[in-house]
């Protein structure tokens, strides 16, 4: 394994000075979350601006995963709105095309796939239409991944329809698509009472694609600094080298902006020693 950060924890600073910043630190992947001023997929010079991109970092040898979960992106007025559980067919619709443009980003990239999530439920509709919903949605995106070499890896997200690993793992079979798997995000499983979290790394291993990291309280989601909160870190990567995960563990501190490289130097100081070889 290996430790990233997402770029929407440097959302104050050009992509470029993120990412050269983050590799002089010594991280190793960037998750890049497309946004109005990082790469921005509805730029109408978007796929020049992916190739400009791949062309000036190619030669820091990074890993990348692509993250969907920008605020405004779409709906200047909405934050993460819409969704694929959106009631409109239209706004379904706009939820899936900036998915898909970003798996064409992610393939344009050579990223190892694409983070999303479900959106919040809505309460005018029963259960079994909103997950019929996101499954059909769902679907249809893992076949353009497949077909562009990517995977969707999906993350449970405290408030959103699929909350926990317990309804992801209906959601999971019933998706039923090898490009499918799971973004498992360390702080949520926290705030949901899923513990310990080794449990759960070892239970998804075989589908887990991707890890988002950093502290957190139980029942309140809100991702803290690291050694604020009440994760069990010696308890997270023991899971993880149990479940021998190859891939990246993201730092997700979007609302540490303000202060993002000092936060992303203490972020590794804090975890490089549970990266150690025991």
């Amino acid at each position: 394994m290996f430790l990233g950060y997402n770029t929407n924890g440097f959302a104050h600073h050009r992509l470029g000075d993120a990412v050269a910043i983050l590799a002089e630190l010594g991280y190793q992947g960037i998750a890049i979350t497309p946004d109005v001023h990082h790469l921005d997929p509805y730029a109408e010079d978007h796929r020049q601006q992916w190739e400009a991109f791949r062309v000036a970092h190619q030669s820091r040898n990074l890993r990348w995963v692509v993250e969907t979960g920008a605020r405004f992106v779409i709906d200047p007025r909405r934050k993460h709105q819409p969704t694929l559980l959106s009631p409109d067919s239209a706004d379904v619709q706009r939820r899936v095309d900036f998915l898909c443009r970003c798996i064409h980003m992610a393939q344009h990239l050579e990223a190892e796939g694409v983070s999303l999530w479900s959106g919040a439920a809505h309460p005018e509709r029963t259960q079994e239409q909103q997950m019929r919903q996101l499954v059909e949605q769902l679907q249809r995106l893992a076949d353009l991944a497949a077909s562009h070499e990517q995977r969707l890896a999906f993350e449970p997200e405290p408030g959103m329809f699929i909350d926990t690993l317990e309804k992801f793992a209906e959601l999971y079979e019933r998706v039923h698509h090898p490009a499918f798997g799971l973004t498992l995000d360390i702080g949520h499983l926290i705030c949901q009472g899923e513990l310990p979290a080794s449990q759960y790394l070892m239970q998804w291993k075989e589908v887990l694609w991707n890890v988002h990291i950093e502290d957190m309280r139980a029942g309140v989601h809100d991702h803290v600094l690291f050694g604020e909160g009440e994760v069990d870190f010696s308890d997270v990567f023991a899971g993880l080298r149990a479940a021998d995960y190859r891939g990246g563990v993201y730092v997700e501190l979007s609302r540490h902006s303000h202060a993002a490289v000092a936060t992303a130097q203490k972020s590794l100081d804090f975890l490089m020693p549970f990266l150690s070889p025991l």
